[in-house]
């Protein structure tokens, strides 16, 4: 699962490369056809690499919980089954301790004749 995800982030950083490239371009060939000025060009990658970065965090944000989310549960089932084994080896031990004195029992008085 682990695997999958570093996959997933690397990528999402790969295509936000390809996108910073295209988007310079495009403004390049904006500014060369005079669309834009220069400066509005800068103001544009700007914003859009401001609003790039706010979606990463959010989006960084929205995985970590769902991770720490899904873990838990993990983490609350393990530990459910635990829980379930101790008990059965609890319950195995008693069941053990009793037949060992029902033969204790058994061999005692005919030792005693």
């Amino acid at each position: 699962m682990i695997d999958v995800i570093k996959k997933t982030l690397l990528a999402g950083v790969g295509a936000a490369v390809i996108t910073k490239d295209k988007i310079e371009s495009a403004l390049g060939d904006f500014v060369r056809q005079g669309k834009v000025s220069s400066a509005e060009a800068r103001a544009m990658a700007e914003k859009i690499a401001e609003d790039g970065r706010r979606e990463f965090e959010t989006l960084s944000h929205e995985l970590g919980e769902k991770l720490r989310d899904s873990f838990a549960g993990i983490d609350h089932r393990a530990q459910q089954r635990l829980d379930a084994l101790e008990a059965r080896v609890a319950a195995l031990e008693r069941s053990a301790a009793q037949a060992a004195s029902a033969a204790a029992d058994k061999i005692e008085p005919a030792a005693g004749d």
